[in-house]
């Protein structure tokens, strides 16, 4: 019988990863009885992460963490052995806004902080941060202080948290971070530098409310930030990662960044799933041009090479060469069967169970 891969990323907005692959997966065994599937839900380093590395057998550790305006959230991190997975969406992501009022200025990191230090304080020695569906543009300073770090105004009193209090900022003290020798891996899926027009501020800081004013104000801040820690790290890519914390990550912390979708590989074991397989399914809710930028279908593909890769979302817009350029065997949307973009996003599970029918008499 024939063995299909199911490795898709969340339909954001519609339904987790885990519940994607297991639509996709019944739609198949209902199409072909006897078909083995083998589900490996992925994500990019945003939202999901956990869930990628708990669906992999990872442990959920719950915690208690500030969220991006100083409410405490219950949050958690995965943990298998001495390696942790912390999401920043899931603790300082907009998703974690009161009323889902935004809050651009004043918003932090902190929680993100305190979750890693949790990890610490429960023995992981690597920590995985995944970076993505930030609330704030704070350069990753509320993260670093809830590790120790001080960030002193001129009279030497603590500053208020949020990216607009940066401009105050006098004096980092680092000498009471405790990372108790940690290794610190970032996992996104941007690489912008932290200023200027590609920067943090400016590409992502009107997605979390920010005016053009605040974008100015905010890239000083940051500015000002990393003048005072190591401007060395002003263009590294990934700095500008969710609003600026990829920048503390490489410049406190030492981390190593790298793509989202291959740590999550790694994470998933899903090199070695591949083996025998004779069809990978990937997809995500919107399949177009970003998807071919560090997405999860993209890594998917680039790894799967000699099985075919099929991918299905909740709607597709890249003609056939390119999806065949960009390793891709055919791509599939719900709009393909229901036109109604509504019930798209409310009936995702019957729908993909439906076209997974369609894959299967195409390529089983």
């Amino acid at each position: 019988m024939p063995r299909v891969v199911i490795a898709p990323d969340k339909f954001k907005g519609s339904l987790p990863a885990k519940q994607v692959a297991d639509a996709i997966a019944a739609g198949l065994r209902r199409a072909v009885p006897g078909v083995q599937t083998l589900e490996c839900p992925i994500a990019d380093g945003g939202d999901g992460t956990v869930a990628a590395a708990l669906a992999a057998g990872y442990e959920f550790v719950p915690a208690r963490a500030t969220g991006p305006t100083g409410e405490p959230v219950d949050t958690g991190y995965a943990r298998l052995d001495g390696t942790a997975v912390v999401e920043l969406a899931s603790v300082s992501g907009l998703s974690r806004l009161p009323g889902g009022v935004v809050a651009p200025l004043t918003s932090s990191t902190f929680g993100v902080g305190e979750l890693i230090a949790r990890a610490l304080a429960d023995g992981c020695r690597k920590i995985v941060i995944g970076l993505g569906g930030s609330a704030s543009t704070d350069g990753g300073a509320g993260m670093v202080r809830a590790l120790g770090a001080r960030l002193l105004n001129a009279e030497g009193a603590e500053i208020p948290l949020g990216g607009q209090a940066l401009l105050d900022l006098d004096q980092v003290d680092l000498s009471g971070l405790d990372l108790r020798g940690a290794e610190f891996v970032v996992a996104s899926d941007v690489d912008n530098p932290l200023l200027g027009k590609h920067g943090a501020a400016a590409i992502y800081g009107p997605q979390k409310g920010a005016s053009p004013e605040d974008v100015a104000l905010l890239d000083s801040a940051l500015r000002h930030f990393a003048e005072l820690v190591d401007p060395a790290f002003l263009a590294a890519p990934g700095a500008g990662a969710a609003g600026g914390t990829g920048y503390a990550c490489l410049a406190i912390l030492g981390a190593k960044f790298r793509a989202g979708i291959e740590v999550v590989l790694e994470m998933t074991g899903f090199a070695e799933k591949l083996a025998g397989a004779d069809l990978v399914i990937t997809g995500e809710g919107s399949f177009d041009e970003q998807t071919l930028h560090g997405k999860g279908p993209a890594g998917i593909a680039a790894q799967a090479t000699g099985i075919p890769v099929v991918a299905m979302a909740g709607h597709t817009t890249l003609p056939p060469e390119v999806l065949r350029e960009n390793g891709f065997a055919a791509a599939y949307g719900l709009t393909d069967i229901e036109p109604d973009v509504t019930r798209c996003m409310t009936d995702t599970a019957e729908l993909l169970t439906r076209l997974a029918a369609r894959v299967a008499a195409d390529w089983l």
